[in-house]
């Protein structure tokens, strides 16, 4: 009889009344918790900013380990690379024909800048240079190394000046249109945008 009931609180533990495992067995599950981390990262970063945020104050609403955290994205300039729109959407948007790039990239940079500014790796890059160097020097050098892989890949040539280049355009662009919110980029439509920008990231990329 005792044997019986225990088996019985075993299986009762291993499944729910629906036949499911249980949360304590999702999260085990390494893709469970990478997808409960991002989440509360983007929602950490919106709410506190890249230099505020904290990997602790991460991990605690995704409901991990600091040190889970820490495996599974190494920084926390490695883990806002993978959970903020932006840096994240890059090796989709380079796909396709290389003639066409520029148009790709400005297209997509516009449009997720037009649907959630306050999350772009470019805004928190500005607003962690006012507030704190060291943290904004650090995120660019971990968003440079990304794009520079990722471009690697697509173009020819030595495209580590290109890069840089590229960067300080939209940079510029995020500053002028989407933080101080002034003058003839601010004001022009979207496509308007994007079609100046294509022409722009046009010359850096292929001269």
């Amino acid at each position: 009889m005792r044997l019986m009931t225990s088996w019985s609180l075993a299986y009762s533990e291993a499944v729910t009344e629906d036949g499911a495992p249980p949360a304590r067995k999702r999260r085990r599950d390494p893709e469970y918790h990478r997808a409960a981390i991002l989440t509360a990262a983007r929602a950490a970063f919106t709410e506190r900013g890249y230099a505020r945020a904290t990997i602790r104050d991460i991990a605690q609403r995704a409901g991990v380990t600091h040190g889970l955290v820490l495996r599974q994205f190494a920084t926390k300039e490695q883990l806002f690379l993978a959970a903020v729109p932006g840096t994240r959407d890059l090796e989709r948007v380079v796909v396709g024909d290389p003639a066409t790039l520029p148009d790709r990239i400005a297209h997509a940079f516009v449009e997720r800048m037009e649907t959630g500014a306050d999350q772009d790796p470019f805004v928190a890059l500005i607003r962690s240079a006012a507030s704190n160097e060291d943290a904004a020097t650090r995120l660019y050098v971990a968003m440079q190394e990304h794009s520079l892989a990722v471009y690697r890949a697509v173009l020819p040539g030595d495209v580590d000046a290109r890069v840089g280049l590229l960067a300080a355009q939209l940079i510029g662009v995020t500053f002028n249109r989407y933080i101080v919110k002034t003058g003839a980029l601010a004001t022009m439509s979207g496509e308007q945008l994007a079609v100046h920008l294509t022409a722009v990231l046009r010359h850096i990329l292929f001269g």
